[in-house]
C-alpha cells in the first residue's frame, strides 16, 4: 500500500497518464464528476481570480483558465505539476504551485476556489474547508465535487492508495461551520456538487 499520495500521482506521470489528452469517451465519463454543471457553478468571468486545489495535469484548468483573470493551481505531486506547466504554457494568466494545500502559505485571496476529486485525500476536511474560507475574498465562491463512492482505497496500476471518503451530510456541515452559505447541492450519477458563498 502507498501512503504517500504524491508518489502515486508521480507514478501515474511516469506511466504516461495525462487526463488532458484522454479520448473523448473518457472525457465524457469524467463529466459525471465535473462537467458543465460544475463549471457553471463557478460563475467565472474575466475579472475573477481562481484557485484550483488538486490541479493535476490541468484537465479542468485548461477549461477554466481562459475564463478568468488569474488562475492558480496547486498539487502535491511534483511530476504532475511539471506536466500541467507543459499543458497550460499557452496561458499567460496561470501560476502553478507544487505543494500541500493544507500547509502552503498563500499570499493572496481568491474570488473562486474549486476542487474536484481531491477531497478524498484530505483527512481533516473541516480544517481544510476552514482554510478555503480564509483564502476567499469577500463574497467569494467555493465549488466542490465529491465522489459518491465510500471506498477507503484506490486501486490503480497495482498500487493501493489509502483515501478518506467524503460524506455529503458531513461535507454540508463542514461548509456551514466554516461560515459559508450553501447556494446549491447538485447530485449527479457519480458525485455531489456543492456551491457555497463566503
Amino acid at each position: 500500500m502507498i501512503n504517500n499520495v504524491s508518489s502515486h500521482y508521480d507514478a501515474l506521470i511516469d506511466e504516461n497518464n495525462d487526463p488532458v489528452f484522454d479520448p473523448e469517451p473518457l472525457k465524457i465519463y469524467m463529466d459525471r464528476w465535473d462537467g458543465a454543471d460544475f463549471l457553471d457553478l463557478m460563475n467565472l468571468n474575466v475579472n475573477k481570480s481562481v484557485l484550483e486545489i488538486g490541479v493535476g495535469t490541468g484537465r479542468l484548468a485548461i477549461r477554466t483558465a481562459p475564463l478568468c483573470r488569474t488562475f492558480t493551481g496547486i498539487d502535491i505531486s511534483e511530476k504532475t505539476v511539471g506536466k500541467a506547466k507543459q499543458n497550460l504554457k499557452r496561458f499567460s494568466n496561470v501560476t502553478l504551485i507544487h505543494g500541500d494545500f493544507y500547509t502552503f502559505d498563500f499570499s493572496e485571496k481568491y474570488d473562486v476556489i474549486y476542487s474536484s476529486l481531491t477531497f478524498m485525500h484530505f483527512n481533516n476536511k473541516a480544517d481544510t474547508i476552514a482554510k478555503i474560507y480564509s483564502l476567499l475574498a469577500p463574497n467569494g465562491s467555493f465549488v466542490l465535487s465529491i465522489d459518491k463512492s465510500r471506498n477507503k482505497y484506490i486501486e490503480c496500476n497495482g498500487r493501493t492508495v489509502e483515501i478518506y471518503p467524503d460524506d455529503p451530510d458531513a461535507t454540508k456541515t463542514y461548509i456551514r461551520n466554516a461560515g459559508f452559505v450553501i447556494q446549491s447541492i447538485i447530485e449527479t450519477e457519480a458525485a455531489y456538487l456543492f456551491s457555497a458563498k463566503k
